[in-house]
């Protein structure tokens, strides 16, 4: 069973091979479309800017790949806000995978809340998925972000930070996390884990 995690313009890649290789998956990092097509799941994981990403996406035809995946696909941070339809970071239109709007935070309290959103928070479930499945007691997972996916159907966790947002989406064979599971100890583990067992 080969994962294939999408190379494009954007950081963290590395640490989600590391976390890949822990859990004993067969994983390569690449741009090539035919590799990203002939893998058994795909993860699209990132740290960045969203317009620079989109562009780098659309320059190499990986959105229209992105866009017709049909094996288990996974967002992560900037992967999720990308799968979403809108960004405000730089007005960006993404891959509208999820009918989705990513907003920036604008904290009531600046002495408060900070931006960007960087810390442990727990997860909320909204929803019965296998994404979720057997998750250890303790639903804290990490962040590092200023957009968020405003809640929506597709949601099926939330977390809050200033406000509830959309944590984790689902939609067909599209999941998507905002927090990092690489870095979110036994409970981004067992995230990852059971994205591998889908």
């Amino acid at each position: 069973m080969k994962t294939a995690v999408i190379k494009y313009n954007s950081g963290n890649v590395q640490s989600v091979l590391y976390a890949l290789e822990r859990l004993g998956a067969e994983a390569i990092l690449t741009d090539d479309p035919e590799q990203i097509r002939s893998a058994d799941r795909v993860i699209f994981p990132g740290q960045g800017e969203a317009s620079t990403a989109m562009n780098y996406l659309k320059a190499r035809k990986l959105d229209q790949l992105i866009r017709d995946i049909k094996q288990p696909f996974l967002g992560v941070c900037l992967g999720l806000q990308l799968l979403c339809e809108h960004s405000e970071e730089n007005d960006t239109e993404c891959l509208g995978i999820f009918p989705v709007k990513v907003k920036r935070f604008i904290p009531e309290n600046s002495q408060e809340f900070k931006v960007p959103h960087v810390g442990w928070n727990e997860l909320e479930h909204l929803a019965d998925n296998p994404l979720l499945k057997d998750l250890p007691d303790s639903r804290f997972v990490y962040y590092v972000h200023s957009y968020y996916a405003e809640l929506s159907e597709a949601t099926i966790a939330r977390t809050h930070y200033i406000h509830d947002f959309t944590a984790i989406l689902h939609r067909d064979n599209y999941w998507a996390i905002q927090a990092h599971p690489e870095k979110s100890s036994k409970v981004g583990e067992k995230l990852l884990s059971n994205f591998l067992s889908l």
